[in-house]
């Protein structure tokens, strides 16, 4: 039957974009309502202000639970994926059907579109430029710069120099006081004792800067670190 001209412009379902097929085997793949309700939990839309990394941490956790029986797991995160995703996101997926037909292609290029290099250089330089602010402890300062290796986890630092970045932005009572715990120098120190010494820091309530005897001077307390 011939279309009329009002066809031409009457959208079909067939140029509605979709997700690609997966291949799930020999198995019986089959997504459960409750399976799908925890994935919808923690969608990403694709805004500046949302963590990619931590977005996609939680869906492997989730998949991680996820065993379904002749079917590979990274087929199982390829068909879940696109329910995790709205708006932008969810667009990008549907636009891409060939970048992202298997799941190691679809996590490389989802991470290549919103966690562009941009993104990534800005995060490095909250490592390698860190600075203590002068109201918060040492171990405050410490659990600041571990959040910002948590949001770049690839900074491609190696740990002397996240160490040595970390020691050069405290404020000088700070060094003083770090380097008085470590008995000499913090420079000194190897890096597993550097590190050794400062979780030790922050594991131990009672220490922190703000802390101050009645006459109020500040108090140092001695962390014996293992034999070097």
């Amino acid at each position: 039957m011939a279309r009329s001209l009002r066809d031409y412009s009457t959208p079909v379902v067939a140029n509605v974009p979709v997700g690609p097929a997966v291949n799930t085997g020999n198995g019986n793949f089959e997504l459960r309502t409750g399976l799908l309700t925890m994935v919808w939990a923690n969608q990403f839309y694709g805004l500046p202000s949302e963590d990619v990394i931590a977005h996609l941490q939680n869906f492997l956790e989730l998949c991680e639970t996820i065993i379904i029986k002749d079917v590979a797991p990274k087929s199982v995160k390829l068909r879940l994926f696109p329910f995790s995703l709205s708006g932008k996101a969810k667009q990008w997926f549907y636009q891409s059907e060939e970048a992202v037909n298997t799941w190691d292609k679809c996590s490389t290029a989802f991470l290549a579109i919103f966690f562009p290099m941009s993104k990534t250089n800005a995060l490095k330089g909250n490592i390698s430029n860190f600075q203590q602010t002068s109201h918060k402890s040492i171990p405050e300062a410490w659990e600041r710069l571990q959040e910002y290796i948590r949001d770049c986890p690839h900074h491609g630092m190696e740990d002397w120099l996240v160490l040595q970045n970390f020691y050069e932005g405290l404020v000088p009572m700070s060094k003083g006081h770090i380097n008085a715990t470590a008995g000499g120098t913090f420079l000194s120190l190897t890096i597993v004792h550097a590190t050794t010494l400062i979780e030790k820091m922050v594991a131990n309530q009672s220490w922190g800067e703000g802390r101050k005897t009645q006459k109020g001077m500040h108090t140092v307390r001695r962390i014996y670190l293992p034999q070097k």
